[in-house]
């Protein structure tokens, strides 16, 4: 029989993933108000959801900026079925009026609630979590669909010109016009700082035979990047060739953009040269400037039909004009993996960061990782 301790136990585990879900897409959740969500639904009780929607919102979000990110990743944790997002809670209960849940009940309708939230919740969190070589077609059906969930932020990078804020630097120009204007007489003090703009973000996908599994998945990644920053992510499908897809993943429906690529891709499940097609990308593209001073993202296996020598000379090129090298590999986060391929032996020390990349889960890593790059 289930303890009330024991039961309090899962409730603040659950409560703590939203957490820290919320802190994966963005929301600035530190662990003071991580605390007090706890205790906010520890008041309110987990009996209503619309209790538990209203407490979280209350505690975690800094500012409406917020907002909507909270709507998107409280709908996608706790109102999921089957990965389809339902529509959060609209009508207020009487634990949300009064701050405690109904006290003419026996505690039953509310034990039953709160194993119900939790269920909801435990069934989004295993597909997040499995490995996509390993789902069944209804599982990658339904895996899609919580693909829109992914929040994405494009890098940034400072440029050379400056531009009016309330702080910083002061702008000695822009203050002595100000002072002239008013005939020499002391005038407000005008501040300036360094703009930002996005970061380049290139996506090389292995799309080999040994990647098949995968492929599908990695496109759909690819396409969120390239809808949230189309003007600063470019997509190249690898195998035998190098096969650049931009221009299909731009479709913003997602089906349509995976059948435009696999249209244009002429090597999908085929071998694998991945020292050759990254020559051909940086000679042909990266060394004229995509690639110089952006965000460079490889997905594959390692495995490579090519030499190693010249794969590891190429990766060294491509480090030298990037500003971060990234390698996914779908087995690095897997029981008992070790990087014995050729491929990702020579690749390594050319990389920033060596990275999983089998399930949504890792995919939401990811975006972080490239985010904070």
């Amino acid at each position: 029989m289930t303890t009330p301790a024991a039961r309090k136990h899962d409730a603040d585990e659950l409560l703590l993933g939203f957490a820290r879900a919320l802190r994966a897409a963005g929301v600035p959740v530190t662990q003071d108000r991580a605390q007090g969500y706890l205790r906010a639904a520890a008041v309110l009780g987990l009996g209503d959801q619309r209790a538990t929607y209203v407490a979280g919102r209350a505690t975690m979000c800094a500012g409406p900026d917020d907002l909507e990110r909270y709507d998107q990743v409280f709908e996608a944790y706790f109102n999921s079925r089957d990965g389809l997002p339902r529509r959060r809670p609209s009508a207020p209960s009487q634990a949300t009026v009064t701050g405690f849940p109904d006290a003419e009940g026996d505690g039953g309708e509310a034990e039953q609630s709160e194993e119900t939230v939790r269920a909801a919740a435990s069934a989004a969190e295993v597909l997040r979590h499995r490995d996509v070589a390993a789902m069944t077609a209804g599982e990658k059906q339904r895996l899609a669909a919580m693909f829109g969930t992914l929040q994405l932020r494009p890098p940034r990078r400072r440029t050379a010109r400056h531009r009016a804020w309330h702080r910083g630097q002061v702008d000695a120009s822009r203050t002595l016009r100000r002072s002239l204007r008013r005939m020499g007489e002391p005038a407000e003090i005008a501040w300036r700082r360094r703009g930002t703009r996005a970061r380049r973000v290139v996506l090389l996908v292995d799309v080999s035979g040994s990647m098949n599994a995968y492929a599908d998945a990695l496109l759909r990644l690819a396409h969120r990047f390239v809808v949230t920053a189309p003007t600063s992510v470019e997509v190249f499908t690898v195998g035998t060739r190098i096969t650049h897809v931009t221009r299909a993943m731009r479709q913003r429906d997602p089906e349509r953009a995976i059948v435009a690529a696999g249209q244009t891709v002429p090597d999908w499940s085929g071998g694998t040269r991945l020292g050759e097609t990254i020559r051909f990308f940086l000679d042909r593209w990266g060394q004229r400037g995509m690639a110089r001073g952006a965000v460079v993202v490889v997905f594959s296996d390692g495995w490579e039909r090519g030499t190693p020598e010249l794969l590891s000379e190429q990766m060294g090129r491509l480090r030298r004009i990037a500003h971060r090298v990234i390698w996914v590999n779908p087995h690095r986060g897997k029981l008992g993996y070790e990087p014995v391929q050729q491929g990702v032996i020579a690749a390594l020390p050319h990389c920033d960061h060596f990275v999983a990349g089998h399930s949504l889960a890792t995919f939401t890593e990811l975006t972080e990782l490239v985010s904070r790059a």
